[in-house]
């Protein structure tokens, strides 16, 4: 689809096309989307050690478990949840501030809390896994 923009007095020509693989976040009060199980790849020979390895920036979630990731870059202001206290869906667990906005951080499905891997003051990026959730 072609569209006309206006900017500042100056017109420009858009043209937009819809991404099949394209899925929405889910809103407050939805049922998260269920991704498709992941299809295990052919075994490979394996490879020749290492020289080094590098250590691994954070403890990786449990199989089954679910990240609460931060949306964009930020600073965390409060951590809502405790280490073992289940949440709903929807539940606010962090309040970050981005941007001089306060944004709360809510559960993307039931669980239970396993671990927090931030603190208060920490700076985050996006992306970057805040809570893991069983």
């Amino acid at each position: 689809m072609k569209y006309t923009a206006t900017l500042n007095g100056k017109q420009y020509e858009v043209e937009l096309e819809r991404i099949d693989a394209y899925e929405p976040m889910p809103r407050y009060g939805e049922a998260p989307a269920v991704a498709p199980a992941p299809v295990a790849a052919p075994a490979a020979p394996a490879p020749a050690p290492a020289p080094a390895a590098a250590p691994a920036p954070a403890a990786a979630p449990a199989a089954g478990a679910t990240t609460v990731e931060a949306p964009m870059p930020g600073k965390i202001l409060n951590i809502k949840v405790s280490a073992g206290q289940a949440v709903k869906f929807g539940e606010t667990v962090i309040v970050m501030e981005a941007m001089k906005m306060e944004t709360e951080i809510v559960a993307p499905a039931d669980g239970t809390v396993a671990q927090i891997l931030v603190k208060a003051g920490d700076a985050v990026d996006t992306g970057a896994a805040l809570v893991t959730l069983n």
